[in-house]
């Protein structure tokens, strides 16, 4: 497997990172070795957010008398200077380390410049001359706040949505941070769930030669699936990339990726599992999807007003209401075609 350098960082890593947003789903222990075999299988490179509720803890406790060995990456959803320094001191305290080497603001809005009058950029160079981060980052779900970003010249890591259902466009992204020299990490390559052919997943991937994948992971036969990558890495192939054209005809237009970036939603519908219910029972169908507690989730959606509150917070822009909609009468047909 080929080694990454991530832009201006310096940080040279193989091209296969863990993204720790799961593991806030599993205890502690189970945490604890997942992501030690995810160092014992080559990864070095940790990426996880103050908002991943225990996420950071747990990296703390697997990785405390390993940190000179590895990198970690968190990020802050802060909107103050005041909120920055909280998440910036207790994100410190939960992965026990007295630095961070890529620190993030979390999904952007905007992009934060010295001067702008938030005081934001101001706070990341001042937390870098204090040694507390080594590297200043930002991730993004627009692509336009995204160009800006690495347009802005500002940033040494961009994180954003890649997988091989991105558009021409968002590739071109990948092209303007090397460019650039700035650093891309690949969030969503599994998009949310919705792949799941790993080994196309990865030789997508492994085509670009600036660009870090971290995948969510919170199983260990999960993990087990990309560290095989290691010594035998996908490329490729015709083969590969049939199956991909047919994937991207598949999941053309409008879908969920699951973010809940939308929630929580007033009528507390689980926006982020209703919107693409269908669309994974169908990809997935050896899975049962008619248990009770989906059931009843579905029928939630009944309840949908039409606000629109989650349409303004959805990074994607996607008309949730109308794909709530959708999901439930073609989940509803899932549900008879089971019981026929």
């Amino acid at each position: 497997m080929r080694e990454i350098t991530l832009g201006s960082t310096g940080i040279t890593v193989k091209q296969n990172a863990f993204g720790a947003l799961p593991i806030q789903r599993v205890d502690e222990t189970l945490a604890v070795e997942i992501l030690r075999q995810a160092y014992e299988g080559g990864m070095r490179y940790f990426d996880t957010a103050r908002a991943y509720t225990d996420s950071e803890h747990k990296l703390g406790l697997a990785f405390a008398d390993r940190r000179g060995d590895i990198y970690l990456a968190t990020k802050t959803m802060a909107k103050t200077p005041e909120a920055f320094w909280i998440d910036l001191e207790r994100s410190l305290e939960e992965l026990r380390t007295d630095y961070i080497d890529v620190y993030q603001f979390h999904c952007v809005d905007q992009c934060w410049a010295p001067g702008d009058g938030s005081g934001m950029y101001e706070c990341m160079l001042q937390a870098k001359e204090q040694g507390k981060i080594r590297h200043i980052g930002v991730t993004a779900h627009k692509l336009q706040v995204a160009f800006d970003c690495v347009e802005s010249g500002l940033y040494e890591t961009l994180q954003y949505p890649f997988s091989y259902l991105s558009s021409e466009k968002e590739q071109e992204l990948t092209r303007r941070c090397a460019s650039k020299n700035m650093g891309f990490i690949a969030m969503k390559g599994v998009a949310g769930g919705l792949i799941n052919n790993s080994k196309a997943a990865m030789a997508f991937m492994a085509q670009f030669e600036n660009v870090l994948p971290i995948w969510g992971v919170q199983r260990k036969e999960e993990l087990e699936e990309w560290l095989a990558f290691m010594d035998e890495t996908p490329v490729m192939d015709e083969e590969i990339a049939s199956f991909i054209e047919q994937e991207r005809s598949e999941l053309s237009g409008e879908f969920c990726r699951g973010c809940g970036y939308c929630l929580p939603c007033p009528q507390g519908i689980q926006i982020n599992q209703c919107a693409r219910m269908a669309l994974m029972a169908k990809r997935a169908p050896s899975v049962t999807w008619a248990g009770e507690k989906n059931i009843e989730m579905m029928e939630k959606t009944k309840d949908c007003v039409g606000c629109r509150v989650c349409v303004s917070r959805c990074p994607y822009n996607l008309p949730i209401p109308e794909l709530l909609k959708k999901n439930y009468e073609e989940y509803q047909q899932i549900l008879s075609s089971q019981q026929a």
